[in-house]
Protein backbone atom coordinates (compact mmCIF):
# COMPACT_ATOMS: atom_id res chain seq x y z
CA UNK A 1 0.00 0.00 0.00
CA UNK A 2 1.70 3.68 -0.61
CA UNK A 3 0.76 6.41 1.29
CA UNK A 4 0.16 10.31 0.83
CA UNK A 5 1.15 13.48 3.31
CA UNK A 6 0.08 16.72 3.18
CA UNK A 7 -0.30 20.00 4.67
CA UNK A 8 -3.38 21.23 3.54
CA UNK A 9 -3.95 24.12 6.17
CA UNK A 10 -4.86 26.20 9.28
CA UNK A 11 -8.42 25.71 10.91
CA UNK A 12 -9.62 26.71 14.38
CA UNK A 13 -9.77 24.17 17.07
CA UNK A 14 -13.38 24.04 17.37
CA UNK A 15 -13.95 23.67 13.20
CA UNK A 16 -11.50 20.58 12.75
CA UNK A 17 -12.97 18.92 16.06
CA UNK A 18 -16.85 19.46 14.99
CA UNK A 19 -15.51 18.02 11.51
CA UNK A 20 -13.56 14.96 13.72
CA UNK A 21 -16.60 14.20 15.31
CA UNK A 22 -19.24 14.47 12.26
CA UNK A 23 -20.68 10.62 12.75
CA UNK A 24 -22.10 10.67 9.26
CA UNK A 25 -19.59 12.21 6.53
CA UNK A 26 -20.71 12.74 3.14
CA UNK A 27 -18.11 10.19 2.14
CA UNK A 28 -15.95 7.84 2.94
CA UNK A 29 -12.44 8.15 2.08
CA UNK A 30 -9.06 6.68 2.06
CA UNK A 31 -7.85 9.87 4.56
CA UNK A 32 -6.90 10.89 7.52
CA UNK A 33 -7.36 14.68 8.31
CA UNK A 34 -4.85 14.91 11.71
CA UNK A 35 -4.11 18.44 13.86
CA UNK A 36 -1.64 19.55 15.65
CA UNK A 37 -0.81 22.59 17.79
CA UNK A 38 2.84 22.49 16.69
CA UNK A 39 4.50 22.66 13.14
CA UNK A 40 6.89 19.73 13.83
CA UNK A 41 7.86 16.07 12.52
CA UNK A 42 7.14 14.85 16.52
CA UNK A 43 4.11 16.27 16.34
CA UNK A 44 2.48 14.82 13.53
CA UNK A 45 4.19 11.70 14.16
CA UNK A 46 2.30 11.61 17.12
CA UNK A 47 -0.73 12.62 15.72
CA UNK A 48 -0.68 9.26 13.31
CA UNK A 49 0.14 6.59 15.63
CA UNK A 50 -3.52 5.96 16.03
CA UNK A 51 -4.46 5.80 12.63
CA UNK A 52 -2.95 3.01 11.23
CA UNK A 53 -4.57 0.22 13.63
CA UNK A 54 -8.21 1.21 12.80
CA UNK A 55 -7.31 1.68 9.05
CA UNK A 56 -5.21 -1.55 8.75
CA UNK A 57 -2.50 0.41 7.42
CA UNK A 58 1.46 -0.22 7.88
CA UNK A 59 2.88 2.11 10.85
CA UNK A 60 6.29 2.08 9.55
CA UNK A 61 5.25 2.86 6.20
CA UNK A 62 3.18 5.52 7.00
CA UNK A 63 5.93 7.10 9.07
CA UNK A 64 7.89 6.90 6.60
CA UNK A 65 5.78 9.20 4.20
CA UNK A 66 5.51 11.89 6.64
CA UNK A 67 9.32 12.05 7.14
CA UNK A 68 9.63 11.62 3.49
CA UNK A 69 7.63 14.83 3.06
CA UNK A 70 9.15 16.36 6.20
CA UNK A 71 12.44 16.17 4.48
CA UNK A 72 11.70 16.98 1.19
CA UNK A 73 9.37 19.77 1.21
CA UNK A 74 11.16 22.24 3.57
CA UNK A 75 9.71 25.53 1.84
CA UNK A 76 6.08 24.26 2.49
CA UNK A 77 7.03 23.27 5.79
CA UNK A 78 8.16 26.59 7.00
CA UNK A 79 5.20 28.25 5.25
CA UNK A 80 3.11 26.26 7.20
CA UNK A 81 4.83 26.93 10.39
CA UNK A 82 4.82 30.54 9.82
CA UNK A 83 0.85 30.62 8.96
CA UNK A 84 0.13 28.67 12.00
CA UNK A 85 2.19 31.16 14.19
CA UNK A 86 0.72 34.00 13.01
CA UNK A 87 -2.70 32.68 13.31
CA UNK A 88 -2.74 32.44 16.72
CA UNK A 89 -2.99 29.38 19.81
CA UNK A 90 -7.04 28.73 18.87
CA UNK A 91 -5.92 26.93 15.69
CA UNK A 92 -4.08 23.84 14.29
CA UNK A 93 -2.11 23.13 11.44
CA UNK A 94 -3.99 20.14 9.33
CA UNK A 95 -2.71 17.81 7.24
CA UNK A 96 -4.02 14.67 5.13
CA UNK A 97 -2.94 11.04 5.25
CA UNK A 98 -4.32 8.70 2.89
CA UNK A 99 -4.04 5.41 0.94
CA UNK A 100 -3.11 6.76 -2.15
CA UNK A 101 -5.30 4.01 -4.41
CA UNK A 102 -8.54 4.88 -2.15
CA UNK A 103 -7.49 8.63 -2.33
CA UNK A 104 -7.77 8.47 -6.01
CA UNK A 105 -10.79 6.77 -6.30
CA UNK A 106 -12.30 9.20 -3.93
CA UNK A 107 -10.97 11.82 -6.92
CA UNK A 108 -12.61 9.77 -9.69
CA UNK A 109 -15.74 9.54 -8.20
CA UNK A 110 -16.15 13.04 -7.02
CA UNK A 111 -15.16 14.07 -10.99
CA UNK A 112 -17.08 11.85 -12.68
CA UNK A 113 -20.86 12.62 -10.60
CA UNK A 114 -19.68 16.01 -10.84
Amino acid sequence: MNYTFEIVGVSPVISFFTQQQDPTPSFSTGAEYLGSYRCTLDAFIESIEPVPPKRGWDLDQVVDTVVHFWLNNAEQVTHWKRRLEESGRENLLVARLADVDALRTEFERLVRDR
